[in-house]
């Protein structure tokens, strides 16, 4: 079953939570996964609707914070 609410849980979380600051190594992208996976549960999403709009939550995320450390647009 496909999960638009999980997709767009996703994107939403990584434009609120990926700071400028964090710096792309696998003990930030496991602690933000976790902390993805947390608020998901709070709002009632399972990680499952969020892992099976992704080929690679991890690589998804690892994306995200390239794209930041490589400095917003002023």
């Amino acid at each position: 079953m496909m999960s638009t609410r999980g997709i767009n849980f996703l994107d939403q979380w990584i434009a609120n939570n990926i700071p400028e600051t964090t710096k792309a190594d696998v003990i930030s992208v496991d602690e933000i996964t976790h902390k993805l996976f947390g608020d998901a549960k709070s709002v009632g999403i399972k990680r499952e609707e969020i892992d099976e709009e992704v080929d690679s939550l991890y690589r998804t995320i690892l994306d995200a914070i390239v794209h930041y450390d490589a400095g917003a647009p002023e």
